[in-house]
């Protein structure tokens, strides 16, 4: 495959009649420095000495988007993803920073060792900006520390099994532990949210409706009030992630106002999808905690709009076809969205009367902010040159042999979506163009802060 033209070294000036800024949508020029942006100018702007000048037209330009949700599966289980494919499907999706899940790699990021031998896979193959999370399980609360040092974003556990037997999930006490741990040095602990023994036993098979009364909203619910009260008793820093019940909405706002540092993402297929559309046997939609009613869809969106949940994150959940048997309760449950993230999103969105704005704010800003990473997320002075060229208007139907990630599984094969991403753009250089990708020229993110 050709590569997209980068065209390395010189100032830019990119021109849109829609640029996603902070302070909102508008007509401008963005001029682009050694990888930064420095201004953000009026539409008519001179370039300066030596710039090149790429005008968009009616296309937007959005901050290039920041997943920080991403299981890459490297080592260990790259027939399920890797950083090649994983980070091409990224940038060919508009996403320019990602930040990988300690599992389900082997060994998982548990250690510092096993983080390096992580970055040591993604250094050469990184299309994309690349940070990195750490696994806290049962017996490494005393490695969390040089983990933090060495630069991880924060801490991932399970309080219910993670479906991967190298990954366990911590109990109470273990929980306290690690939380008591991580607000010694202010470290983010980042949860994967059900409680085990409000888990129902599911029945083998192919119904769907079997499988999410396997997983009810009290399990998320009673996980999150335990975090609650964990984190106002610690002073600790929490985030909950894929959050699928909007019952939880009304916890995390009130502990919120009650000065409990806690935020909440969710995901696109929670809020493109519904449980009563999901198919017998059509495992590609199966994810833990599931997809539910489209009465809770709705809750998500309110708890979205007023700011309760913070960012929409992919959670991409790769396997191999094989895994996605058609009994939902022995498949492999996952998601496999990273390419599709912002038409997903931005077709319930418009749909709902939201604009590119709150995509931004949701998918660049809110993800940056959570995860530490000061310099993305934002068209702004200072910030990394870092771009989502969208047709917003144009619509396409996913066909998923075009999709860049390595199995190509998704739950919204033969969807017509709205949304075009006609390029990327990292820290000033083009590395997408019409699903056409340029070599790798992503970096390795530590924490600074």
């Amino acid at each position: 495959m050709a590569e997209a033209d980068a065209r390395p070294g010189r100032p830019l000036l990119l021109r849109s009649t829609r640029v996603i800024t902070p302070e909102g949508a508008r007509a401008a020029s963005v001029a682009v420095a050694d990888g930064r942006v420095t201004a953000v100018l009026p539409y008519g702007a001179e370039p300066g000495p030596g710039a090149r000048v790429e005008d968009v037209g009616d296309d937007a330009v959005l901050p290039g988007l920041v997943d920080t949700h991403v299981h890459v599966n490297d080592p260990g289980r790259t027939d399920w993803e890797g950083f090649w494919s994983a980070t091409r499907a990224a940038a060919a999706g508009g996403v320019t920073t990602l930040v990988d899940m300690p599992l389900n790699a082997v060994p998982p990021t548990t250690t510092v060792r096993a983080l390096r031998v992580k970055q040591a896979m993604a250094r050469s193959r990184a299309h994309v900006d690349t940070g990195f999370w750490a696994g806290a399980v049962p017996d490494n609360a005393a490695a969390l520390g040089e983990l933090h040092r060495a630069g991880v974003l924060g801490f991932k556990c399970f309080l219910s099994p993670s479906g991967a037997e190298e990954f366990p999930a911590l109990d109470r006490a273990g929980l306290a532990r690690t939380m008591a741990e991580t607000a010694a040095f202010d470290g983010l602990l980042i949860v994967h949210a059900e409680d085990p023994a409000r888990l129902v036993p599911q029945r083998p098979g192919p119904r769907y409706a079997d499988f999410l009364a396997s997983r009810p909203p009290a399990a998320e619910h009673g996980a999150i009030e335990l975090l609650i009260a964990l984190a106002r008793r610690l002073d600790a820093r929490v985030h909950i992630l894929h959050l699928s019940s909007c019952g939880a909405v009304p916890l995390i706002a009130a502990a919120r106002a009650d000065g409990v540092r806690i935020t909440a993402e969710t995901c696109p297929h929670f809020l493109a999808l519904t449980a009563e559309e999901v198919p017998d046997g059509a495992t590609e939609f199966k994810c833990c905690p599931p997809i539910r009613e489209a009465a809770n869809r709705d809750g998500l969106w309110a708890g979205l709009a007023d700011g309760t949940i913070d960012c929409v994150v992919s959670d991409h959940s790769p396997c191999t076809a094989d895994l996605k048997t058609a009994d939902f309760a022995t498949a492999w449950g996952g998601v496999s969205s990273l390419q599709l993230g912002l038409p997903v999103l931005w077709t319930e969105a418009r749909r709902r009367g939201h604009t590119l704005a709150d995509v931004a704010r949701w998918m660049s800003y809110g993800p940056a902010r959570i995860a530490g990473l000061g310099g993305k997320g934002a068209i702004a002075p200072g910030h990394d040159a870092d771009f989502a060229v969208l047709a917003p208007e144009e619509t396409f139907t996913v066909d998923p042999a075009r999709l860049h990630h390595r199995n190509p599984v998704t739950p919204y094969a033969g969807r017509t979506l709205h949304g075009v991403v006609r390029s990327t753009w990292l820290r000033g250089e083009r590395i997408a163009a019409r699903g056409v990708l340029a070599a790798p020229a992503g970096r390795l993110l530590e924490r600074t802060g």
